[in-house]
C-alpha cells in the first residue's frame, strides 16, 4: 500500500513490502498469512455469524511519535483515517469510498498477519508508511472551531459503510488510494512491478477540474539536479522520454547518457508525480507535473468528482479498483480472528 497538507502520499519505500498500497499512498502486504482447517473456520463463522462486527475487531496502531502501541475498534481506527487522509469538505460519496478504502487496506494487513518490521503487537503504523490515523484529541488539536461538524460528517461517511470491504476473489484487496491523478490512474506493475488484477490504468478525468494543484511547478539549481541524479548536463540538455506508462506517465527517460525510470526521477528529485517534463534555462531546471501521487489505485479528488456528479461510493470503488465486489468483513471473519 500514507499524508496535513489536506492529502499526503503513501512512501514508496514502505508499499511494495508491506502492502500491496496508500494510503496514499499503498503496496503489497507481508505473505503472514495462517490458513486454518475447515472445521476451525465454520466453527468460528457460527460464533460470531451473529455479532458485531465493528465490537469484535480492533486495530492496534503504532503510534510513531510516542513508540507506542495502541488498539482501536476497527470503525474508530476507520474514522481517524478518513479524518487524516481526506478533507472532510469533500462529497460525502467520496468519504465514504475513502472509508471503504481504509477499512479494506488495514484489514488486508491484519489479514497478512500485520505490517513487517514493527513491534510484535502492532498491525499498522499511523504514518504515510501505511495511512495517517489521528485519534480525536489530534483532531481537535489540527481542527480547533471546526471539529464537531468535520467529526459528523465523517462519522456518517464511516457509519453508512460499516464493516464493508472490497474484495477479489473473496480477499481483500490493496486498497491503494492517492491525492490526484494525471487524467489517468496508473497500472500497479508500472510502478510497484507486480501486476495486480484490480489495480489497472483507468480514465480519471475529474481530476483536472477539482484538484486545487493539478499542474504544479518547481525550480531546482542545475548542480542540484545534477548532484540528485548524479549525472553532468550539457548546456540546454533536457533529456528524451524513452516510454510512457499506459497512464500516461513516464516510465523512461535516458538523460546524459544514462536510462532512468519516471519513479527514479520522482523519488530522486522530491517530484509529485511520474508524468513530468523540464527545461533547462540558465542555471535552473523548472520542472512540471501534473497529479499528485504514485498513481496507483483510487484518486481521492477524483473521487470526488465523481461524487460531484452524482456518483455513488459503490460506483466510485468500482471504478478505480477492476472487478472487485463490496463485501462484508464477516466473510474474512474468521481467518482474522484467528490470528488475534
Amino acid at each position: 500500500m500514507k499524508k496535513q497538507k489536506p492529502l499526503w502520499i503513501i512512501p514508496i519505500s514502505y508499499m511494495i513490502i508491506l502492502l500491496l498500497i496508500p494510503a496514499v499512498i499503498l503496496l503489497p502486504f507481508s505473505s503472514k498469512e495462517q490458513k486454518t482447517s475447515e472445521q476451525t473456520e465454520d466453527t468460528e463463522v457460527k460464533e460470531n455469524e451473529n455479532a458485531p462486527v465493528s465490537s469484535e475487531l480492533t486495530v492496534s496502531v503504532f503510534r510513531d511519535q510516542s513508540g507506542t502501541v495502541e488498539e482501536f475498534e476497527l470503525e474508530t481506527y476507520v474514522a481517524g483515517v478518513v479524518a487524516s487522509e481526506m478533507p472532510a469538505s469533500f462529497e460525502e460519496e467520496a468519504l465514504k469510498a475513502q472509508a471503504l478504502a481504509a477499512r479494506t487496506y488495514v484489514t488486508r494487513l491484519i489479514a497478512a498477519g500485520g505490517a513487517e518490521g514493527l513491534p510484535e503487537k502492532a498491525d499498522i503504523t499511523d504514518t504515510t508508511a501505511h495511512q495517517v490515523f489521528k485519534n480525536d484529541k489530534e483532531l481537535k488539536s489540527l481542527w480547533s472551531d471546526e471539529f464537531e461538524w468535520k467529526k459528523e460528517k465523517i462519522a456518517e461517511a464511516v457509519s453508512a459503510t460499516k464493516g464493508e470491504v472490497l474484495t477479489y476473489d473473496g480477499k481483500p484487496i490493496t486498497a491503494s488510494f492517492f491525492s490526484t491523478s494525471n487524467g489517468w490512474t496508473e497500472n500497479a506493475k508500472d510502478y510497484w512491478t507486480e501486476d495486480i488484477p484490480y489495480l489497472q490504468s483507468v480514465e480519471s478525468s475529474w481530476d483536472e477540474s477539482v484538484a486545487p494543484e493539478f499542474l504544479h511547478e518547481v525550480t531546482i539549481p542545475v548542480s542540484e539536479f545534477e548532484e540528485k541524479l548524479g549525472i553532468t548536463l550539457s548546456k540546454g540538455e533536457i533529456g528524451t522520454v524513452m516510454e510512457r506508462t499506459p497512464g500516461h506517465r513516464v516510465k523512461t527517460v535516458d538523460i546524459a547518457g544514462q536510462t532512468f525510470t519516471g519513479r527514479d526521477i520522482r523519488e530522486k528529485l522530491g517530484l509529485r508525480s511520474t508524468d513530468f517534463h523540464w527545461t533547462q534555462q540558465g542555471d535552473s531546471i523548472i520542472i512540471q507535473t501534473k497529479g499528485y501521487g504514485h498513481g496507483v489505485g483510487m484518486s481521492q479528488y477524483g473521487a470526488n468528482g465523481m461524487a460531484k456528479e452524482g456518483k455513488t461510493y459503490g460506483e466510485i470503488v468500482t471504478h478505480y479498483f477492476k472487478g472487485v465486489e463490496i463485501a462484508s468483513v464477516e466473510t474474512v471473519l474468521p481467518s482474522l480472528l484467528a490470528q488475534r
